[in-house]
């Protein structure tokens, strides 16, 4: 009877398993440039935003060499499952990385979580994660900044006379507009002369829902009760004001949304809108498809990457780089 294998058997035996646990970063290790496949996973696709994310990501795929995206995401903004499934079949296609914008901040860690279990590096953009060592890099808007800049902008306008304001808020889960939320809560109470006389309505994921949360609430607070109002993302801002709209308040209200569509901008030049705060998706697009490449080809990359927000106003709407940042190259 044998009593164990041969040496030589034993030696490529294990050669052979060691080559079997190399990671694909290691993999990749004597070539740079190998072709790269990324997932970009965005909230939605209908907004003009995500069209802006979409023109950033192709920007970076054009920028890095011999890398390729693949875009898709849920059509509506409250499509947790599609997306949980969206990120689960990108894990199975056995893609280079991830570009996640979470729909849910607790929803969507374990799917990110099974992705490094098939070492498959994930960067977030957009809106955070409950998991931060999930993930390689954030690439975002800072969002409690922006809800403070939505927050003074409002404040400004109403002057000392100050007045009673409504918050509607957009849904619960979504990272990125909870957090401007609270930067317009934290920021509006130093002023004492404002009111806040509704802050717990959601618009929902659709410009439809948001225009029947906000027809409610301008019912319910007749001619005279509202002075000013916050919106915190792009559906919820557009319902809003087309809700203004249909009840002859348009311009009559202080009024103060966030993110840039046509539509937006026309009624911020009609003086419908008083000010948006405007992210910059197409540097969201591209620099979360580029740091992933710079990630797997080896580099080291910032944890956090803030990608700007300002505050546009009929006053500074002509300056040329706002008009850049609201009119973005989307083809």
């Amino acid at each position: 009877m044998r009593r164990g294998l041969p040496l030589m058997l034993v030696v490529g035996w294990v050669a052979f398993l060691l080559v079997g646990c190399t990671s694909r970063e290691e993999e990749g290790a004597e070539d740079p440039n190998r072709p790269l496949t990324i997932a970009v996973v965005p909230k939605g696709t209908m907004h003009v935003f995500w069209k802006s994310v979409h023109a950033g990501a192709k920007q970076g795929e054009q920028e890095c060499t011999n890398v390729k995206i693949l875009w898709q995401g849920p059509v509506k903004e409250d499509d947790r499952e599609s997306q949980v499934s969206l990120v689960e079949a990108f894990i199975q296609k056995r893609v280079d990385g991830i570009v996640l914008a979470p729909l849910d901040d607790k929803a969507l860690v374990a799917p990110v979580r099974a992705a490094g279990r098939a070492d498959i590096p994930v960067v977030i953009i957009d809106s955070s994660l409950a998991d931060t060592g999930a993930y390689v890099s954030f690439v975002a808007t800072d969002n409690y900044k922006g809800g403070v800049l939505g927050a003074k902008r409002l404040a400004e306008l109403l002057g000392e006379k100050g007045g009673k304001v409504i918050l509607l808020r957009y849904q619960v889960g979504s990272a990125s507009t909870e957090n401007r939320e609270k930067g317009f809560l934290d920021e509006i109470s130093k002023h004492k002369n404002v009111e806040l006389i509704s802050t717990d309505q959601y618009a929902g994921a659709t410009v439809e829902t948001a225009m029947t949360a906000a027809q409610a609430l301008l019912t319910k607070y007749g001619q005279g009760q509202v002075d000013g109002i916050f919106c915190p993302n792009e559906s919820s801002a557009y319902g809003m004001l087309q809700a203004l709209t249909s009840s002859g308040r348009a311009g009559k209200i202080t009024y103060v949304g966030f993110d840039a569509s046509d539509r937006l901008i026309e009624a911020l030049e009609k003086g419908y809108i008083h000010g948006l705060v405007v992210q910059n998706p197409v540097r969201m697009g591209r620099e979360g498809v580029k740091t992933m490449v710079a990630h797997i080809r080896g580099k080291e990359v910032p944890k956090r990457i803030d990608t700007g927000v300002v505050v546009v106003t009929p006053e500074n709407l002509k300056d040329p780089e706002i008009d850049k940042l609201v009119h973005p190259a989307l083809q």
